[in-house]
């Protein structure tokens, strides 16, 4: 203890203190040396003349102060209480003030330095600290002064405790360390104070040793040649060094910071020489026993290795490698690699002597190696072998072992390593894969890998050498990727691994391992690398895996690093092959982290696609003969980005595009130094006042410098995202255009709400910037489609559709023929995209061209042999899809105002596109059981389902349905059923339902026709001349090819009997279809022009002369039909005037002929009678028409069920042929037939109920009753209450001053033989009597008693009915 050691007693005189002060102080010496010339100064200074130095009472009471009487600190007592200065009288007169105020506060100094030093001899910690702190900071202002005053108190006081000396040696080096410069006799005199108390025993052991040996690395920092020359005596001693010297000389082969620049090189090589004296120790077998049991002592802790030990493996691995016998280098390392290797630091050790031995002796280390792996331990360890006590702990990690000596093989080999580095890698390799897997295995390898890789990296002869083991080596490091954990970043294993793969493809390009790896290779572990750190958790949610470690690592640096290695991945690779399709390479293994649904994952794909578009921004490494391609969809997945909800990830896409913007212009620049008019349009150059204007378009500027181009490059980051975007396409070319929008279309498929709206601005701003310029818009078309059905976004949706609507506007054709690809059958997002192409007016024109000129793409017709059916697997073709869409398409309001206008072409189309389905004898749908037909007309086939629009059958401002009037008055138009062709909203395959199967058949094409056929009249407001073919079933004309040149002239009869106003431009449009090279056609022109041939609205286009020019032409037409029809066109009368009165005088002969006994006979004189009245046309009998009425109206009640329905017929026709004459007799008869034709509408006979119906309404348009289209649905589909009740109030109100005829023949039907019509009778007159103030008592006997019906149909009614 330090109270053990007494010290000088304080009776020693002052004299002798300072004349042994002056004998060791070289700074006292010199001083006293200086005062010799001085007569007053060559005499020591007696004791008498001591005097005090000038210190104030506050220093001397601080002097003076008693300290405590602890035992422990009793030899603070031997220090005296004052401190005295000697000088000599003359001295002190020769100072001037100056000097002798600097002088008084230099021993102010000193004394308190002095009393710090003391006072470091006490025990508590702060104060100490304290007083360390205070002498440190003198040392760095007055160095000097602390070195003699620490000197003058350790020579002084040599007796004090080893614990306060200490304590000195330390404050000793702060000191010596602060000191700019040292000299010469303080580096002798502290340098024997080191080195004798570097080997002193004392309580404190090799702390106090360490202390000591710190002055002298201290001393190093000055003059370390002096300290070596000092340490190579006692090493070479021939006694193993003591434990300090080896201390000290391991500190100066780790510490760089000792040397100064070159220095550290002069060490080393000193340190060789070293070891080479060293070799004839090693015959020593004391001094070998001795190295080998410092190698092997246990370490104070075995995280940490001391620096003797470490040295000492350096030292010996020096000695073996400067040693010429082999045997020898054999012998030491097999017993070094026979103690223990459980311990880290151990195994780190033997495997830098191993190294530095192979440096010269590689074979034979190699050889000792494979010697040691074969042995009996490691093949236990390899095999897994069970541990059962503490020794074979020792060779547990003997394979860790193993691999480090291979890994510093490979460093100190340097170039000879080169032909072992195959060997190398399949040892390593059969290590990986057969040793006990654990942590500490894993770094092993890993270290020893980074060792082999980095010094084969930097060998300049790698190049001419191919290592075949390479290819094995990346397995085993992708094996080590995949099994580390995918929650945890506890190890710098992944950054060791990327980093090892990184130098297996080194920058330059001609130090390259070889072979190069294979794209499937790279492909792996570009996957490998980023998923292993792509796909970690939040850093938040990795430091929580760590708060139980005793020493938890910085997941923040640890994260950074190992990003930093994988950037420097992906730098390697481009750089080994800095082309464009290894950036596409690099960059698609980032595309599906870009699009991830975790934040995280994007932010770090993005973040490093942003600094590898750096790095090639700034090292300008792609070569510029290079063609930039494929960048597309990268521009994409960024500029999708720069709408993500993550601000972070927003700047750094943000950035990608900007660094993507300089690369694009770099590249330029350097493929075409003198850019000229074909350079990529820039930025356009800032505006006079400095500000940033966009280019026109029209600017072909050349810059001067590629750095600069037109616009600054580093504006672009100044820009936001939606400009930053359009200023990069504008250097894009098609196909890479074309790869954006691909990237944007993919992106509406996302799940994240914010790229599906990110996707959907892309591609609007892509077709609206750059749509007319862009390729292969067919498949970008369809891929829309495929897409559109699972955006949920409305917005989205909206953009997506505008898009296809801008891109409509220079690629209609080829989208048209896409989409006729995915509309059969049609389903609502199809139907959506047909309706966004047609949403501006020219554009929806265009595609109604489109369409009508696929329709005229048809196949061939099949022959006789083809006529069976077609198989169900074949695909539509275009036509009929067409045709489909022609349909559908008539009830979007965007095409509304384009139908109407191509109404000719599409009459005349669609007409042709009928006549073509039955020329392909293609399945028809199955129809209802039909009724028997008349001979005359047909009636309608199938009972309709409702539509959906009725608005556009009706007549606008339709009032709601009645009830029940009490009075007469004008009826308001009740709500009425909707058709089934008239859909709002295309028709798609109809979705089975739970318990019923889906259908197996579309629509055949022919039924689908004639749909569109219906439509188009009922769309385009012709719902006239669908009334006349509806409500006589004439559409049933268009099921056969040969009841089809009936249906069409009947199509044709009811455009000139209603005044149609296309006339005209229908006839303008079929005289062009009568040259055309399809029969069909030609036949449907001429059936149309033969019918309008009795329209005076067709002389306003084609005059007599050429209508007879053009009928005669067709008189040479290659169908037969066509001259057939032609001939009949001549004949009307518009070409032989005289056939008028030849016609008219043979009405009254056929009138006669009525009264035939014969059914057909009668019946057939009728239908002539109709078709003179036809031929007549405009000049029709008049005369006759009275006598035609009066005998047709006889026959309505016939009991012959042919003749009832043909005078029906025949009535109609004269109506039809009287409209616009004004002759009172025929409204006569006419009003007397409303009545028999209402109650026939229940005939039991169903020609006579169509019949029926069609003469009733065309009574109706003669006599000019309201609400006729309301009147023609009802009599078409009509079958309820409501239907009776509008027919009886519109017959009631159009009708009140023949009011008593109706009833009159109301009543006479009640004694009919047809009960229904007796029924329906009594029904018309039960309502109608209370339309009377009174009834004449001579009808009162006719009507039946209230409540009640004739024949007891009571029954069959509910009491709605019997009420009505």
């Amino acid at each position: 203890m330090d109270g053990q050691h007494s010290e000088k007693s304080q009776s020693d005189t002052t004299a002798d203190r300072t004349s042994s002060a002056m004998s060791q102080n070289p700074r006292a010496a010199q001083r006293q040396a200086g005062t010799r010339g001085n007569p007053e100064g060559d005499a020591p200074c007696p004791a008498s003349h001591r005097i005090s130095s000038p210190i104030s009472r506050s220093m001397k009471d601080l002097s003076c102060m008693k300290v405590p009487q602890d035992p422990a600190h009793r030899d603070k007592q031997a220090h005296p209480t004052t401190i005295l200065l000697c000088k000599s009288r003359s001295s002190q007169a020769a100072l001037m003030p100056k000097e002798h105020k600097m002088f008084m506060e230099e021993a102010y100094n000193a004394a308190i330095c002095f009393k710090m030093l003391r006072d470091l001899n006490g025990s508590d910690p702060l104060h100490l600290k304290y007083i360390i702190k205070k002498i440190k900071g003198m040392a760095y202002r007055a160095p000097n002064l602390v070195l003699e005053t620490i000197h003058d108190y350790l020579v002084d006081n040599p007796e004090i405790s080893s614990r306060h000396k200490f304590r000195l040696f330390h404050v000793l080096e702060a000191v010596i360390e602060a000191s700019n410069s040292l000299e010469e006799a303080w580096q002798k005199s502290f340098m024997q104070l080191a080195l004798e108390n570097m080997t002193k025993s004392t309580e404190l052991e090799e702390v106090y040793q360490d202390a000591a040996s710190d002055v002298l690395l201290a001393i190093c920092r000055h003059s370390w040649r002096v300290v070596a020359q000092h340490l190579e005596t006692e090493v070479l001693t021939g006694v193993f060094p003591h434990r300090s010297l080896l201390y000290v000389m391991g500190i100066l082969t780790s510490n760089e910071a000792i040397f100064n620049e070159g220095e550290k090189a002069c060490w080393e090589e000193q340190l060789a020489q070293l070891a080479v004296k060293s070799v004839q120790f090693l015959n020593t077998d004391m001094w070998s026993k001795e190295l080998l049991s410092a190698l092997t002592k246990p370490d104070r802790t075995h995280q940490e290795q001391p620096p003797e030990k470490a040295f000492l493996f350096i030292y010996y691995g020096l000695i073996l490698q400067a040693e010429d016998n082999s045997t020898t280098v054999r012998t030491h390392l097999r017993t070094l690699l026979d103690t223990s290797h459980q311990w880290p630091k151990q195994r780190e050790g033997i495997a830098l002597t191993i190294g530095l031995a192979a440096a010269r002796h590689l074979d034979h280390v190699w050889a000792v190696l494979e010697q040691f792996g074969r042995s009996t331990p490691i093949k236990w360890s390899l095999h897994s072998f069970c541990l059962k006590n503490a020794e074979d702990l020792q060779w547990k990690w003997a394979s860790s072992t193993i691999l480090l000596s291979y890994g510093q093989m490979a460093v100190r080999a340097k170039a000879h390593i080169l032909p072992w580095v195959d060997n190398i890698l399949s040892r390593m390799v059969f290590y990986f894969h057969y040793s006990s897997w654990d942590e500490t295995l894993k770094q092993s390898f890993l270290s020893a890998v980074l060792m082999l890789v980095g010094a084969v990296s930097r060998n300049e002869g790698a190049h001419s050498y191919e290592f075949s083991q390479v290819s094995e080596l990346l397995d085993c490091l992708m094996v080590l990727m995949e099994k580390e954990p995918r929650d945890t970043l506890c190890t710098p294993t992944r950054q060791q691994t990327i980093h090892i793969i990184s130098n297996l493809c080194p920058l330059p390009p001609n130090s390259k391992l070889r072979p190069p790896l294979d794209l499937e290779k790279k492909s792996q572990l570009l996957s490998t690398c980023l998923h292993s750190v792509l796909a970690l958790p939040l850093l938040d949610v990795l430091e929580k895996h760590t708060c139980l470690f005793l020493e938890p690592p910085n997941i923040q640096t640890l994260y950074n690093k190992t990003s930093s290695a994988l950037d420097q991945l992906l730098q390697s690779f481009i750089m080994q092959s800095p082309t464009t399709d290894e950036l596409h390479l690099l960059l698609s293994h980032l595309y599906p982290w870009l699009a991830s649904e975790k934040a995280q994952e994007r932010q770090r794909a993005v973040d490093r696609s942003t600094a590898l578009l750096r790095f090639l921004s700034h090292s300008h490494s792609l070569d510029p003969k290079e063609d930039f391609r494929r960048i597309g969809q990268l521009v994409g997945m960024l500029g999708i980005l720069c709408q993500d909800p993550d601000r972070a990830i927003q700047q750094s896409s943000v950035e990608g595009l900007g660094h993507l913007y300089q690369l694009l212009i770099s590249q330029t620049a350097r493929a075409a130094p003198m850019v000229n008019a074909q350079a990529p349009k820039q930025l356009s150059p800032a505006s006079v006042d400095g500000a940033p204007v966009w280019s026109s378009g029209d600017q072909k500027t050349a810059p001067p410098t590629p750095p600069e181009m037109t616009f600054p490059k580093d504006r672009i980051f100044q820009l936001d995202s939606s400009q930053v975007i359009k200023e990069v396409m504008k250097h894009l070319t098609k196909a890479e255009l074309t790869d954006l929008i691909w990237t944007a279309i993919e992106g509406l498929g996302s799940a994240s709400p914010f790229r599906v709206q990110a996707a959907a601005d892309m591609l609007l701003t892509t077709i609206r910037e750059h749509g007319a310029k862009l390729e292969t818009v067919a498949n970008l078309g369809r891929a829309i489609h495929l897409q559109l059905c699972s955006v949920c976004i409305p917005q989205a949706k909206e953009k997506a559709l505008h898009a296809i609507t801008l891109l409509a506007q220079n690629h209609t054709p080829e989208l048209v023929a896409t989409f006729l690809d995915f509309s059969v059958p049609l389903d609502s997002h199809a139907f959506c995209l047909w309706r966004a192409l047609g949403a501006e007016q020219p554009v929806s024109r265009q595609v109604l061209a489109v369409l009508l000129a696929w329709l005229q793409e048809r196949a061939l017709p099949p022959g006789p042999r083809d006529s069976g059916p077609q198989p169900k697997d074949k695909p539509c073709p275009r036509s009929l899809a067409a045709m489909n869409m022609l349909h559908e398409l008539q009830f979007a309001r965007e095409f509304k105002k384009a139908v109407q206008e191509a109404f000719p072409q599409l009459l005349l189309a669609l007409l042709a596109q009928l006549h073509y389905t039955l020329e392909l004898h293609l399945p028809q749908e199955p129809h209802l059981p039909q009724e028997p037909l008349l001979p005359r007309e047909p009636h309608l086939p199938w009972e309709p389902h409702l539509p959906q629009e009725p608005h556009l059958l009706q007549e606008p401002h339709l009032p709601q349905e009645p009830h029940l009037p009490q009075e007469p008055h004008l009826p308001q138009e009740p709500h009425l059923p909707r058709e089934p062709y008239l859909p709002q909203e295309p028709r798609s395959a109809p979705e089975p339902q739970p318990g019923h199967e889906a259908p197996e058949a579309m629509p055949s094409p022919h039924s689908t026709s004639l749909e569109a056929l219906k439509s188009l009249l009922s769309t385009t407001g012709h719902w006239q001349d669908f009334a006349h073919l509806e409500l006589q079933g004439g559409w049933k004309l268009f099921s056969t090819i040969d009841t089809y040149p009936q249906g069409v002239s009947l199509l044709a009869r009811a455009m000139v009997q209603n005044h149609c106003k296309q006339i005209k431009a229908v006839t303008s449009q079929l005289l062009p279809n009568l040259q055309s090279k399809e029969a069909r056609e030609r036949k449907v022109a001429i059936l149309i022009l033969t019918e309008f041939l009795y329209s005076p609205t067709l002389l306003e286009v084609l005059p007599r002369q050429a209508a007879l020019i053009v009928l005669a032409r067709s008189l040479r037409d290659p169908s037969p039909e066509v001259r057939v029809l032609s001939l009949q066109g001549l004949g009307n009368i518009l070409f032989h005037p005289e056939k008028e009165s030849l016609l008219r005088r043979q009405l009254p002969p056929f009138l006669d002929g009525f009264f035939q006994n014969n059914e057909q006979v009668v019946v057939q004189v009728m239908g002539t009678v109709s078709d003179v009245l036809h031929r007549l046309g405009t000049h029709s009998a008049a005369a006759q028409s009275l006598g035609v009425a009066i005998n047709a109206r006889s026959f309505f009640d016939d009991e012959r069920d042919g003749i009832r329905a043909a005078a029906m017929a025949l009535f109609g026709d004269l109506v039809a042929a009287m409209a616009g004459k004004e002759l009172s007799s025929l409204r006569t008869q006419v009003h007397q037939s409303m009545v028999p034709l209402f109650l026939h509408l229940k005939d039991h006979c169903p020609g006579v109920v169509t019949q029926a119906k069609f003469t009733l309404y065309r009574c109706a348009v003669l006599l000019r009753w309201r609400l006729r289209h309301t009147l023609f649905c009802t009599l078409a589909w009509e079958r309820g209450l409501s239907a009776r009740h509008f027919l009886w109030t519109c017959l009631m109100t159009h009708s009140q001053e023949e009011f008593g005829i109706h009833l009159a023949q109301a009543l006479s039907y009640l004694h009919s033989r047809h009960r229904h019509i007796k029924t329906w009778a009594a029904l018309f007159i039960a309502p109608s009597t209370r339309q009377l103030p009174r009834l004449p008592r001579r009808l009162h006997h006719l009507l039946p008693p209230p409540g009640r019906v004739p024949d007891g149909e009571q029954r069959r009614h509910k009491p709605a009915v019997l009420h009505f």
